[in-house]
């Protein structure tokens, strides 16, 4: 795929995301080796992504529109800060090999799903109406160097 739009790319990282951990949820009382990988890869993936968020795409939004400490990067990321503390609860069951995680699961889901909404409907819309082609280029670069 390529990365015309911030929208584009983030709305299709979120659905790569989404079916990592799906794969997850659908082998973890099957196949634990596996569900494992699918974890990890989501894990990864969505760590890489909030640190893409938290350290490109936050600091252009507030930059541009003068929302440093309110608005919607603000929600963003206390959202970031409850996410990353369901995905360690999870991560820390599985290395247990505890796959009993449907409560942080759900917790994480619910989270994430309203987290996702915001950003597609308001954060990455914005960002793609308010860059320029050579900040938006330049996002692309720093995503590369991050990865």
């Amino acid at each position: 795929m390529t990365p015309n739009t911030v929208t584009n790319f983030y709305s299709h990282d979120h659905d790569e995301l989404d079916a990592y951990f799906k794969n997850f949820q659908d082998t973890k009382m099957q196949d634990a080796k596996k569900a494992k990988e699918y974890f990890g890869k989501f894990k990864h993936g969505l760590e890489r992504h909030i640190e893409w968020e938290e350290s490109i795409l936050f600091p252009l939004f507030e930059e541009k529109t003068g929302m440093k400490d309110q608005g919607p990067t603000a929600v963003m990321r206390h959202e970031h800060t409850q996410i990353k503390q369901y995905l360690q609860a999870i991560h820390e069951n599985i290395l247990k090999d505890d796959f009993n995680t449907y409560q942080e699961e759900d917790s994480l889901l619910e989270t994430l799903q309203a987290h996702n909404q915001k950003e597609e409907g308001i954060l990455y819309p914005a960002i793609d109406r308010i860059a320029s082609e050579e900040e938006q280029n330049l996002i692309f670069i720093q995503m590369n160097l991050k990865n």
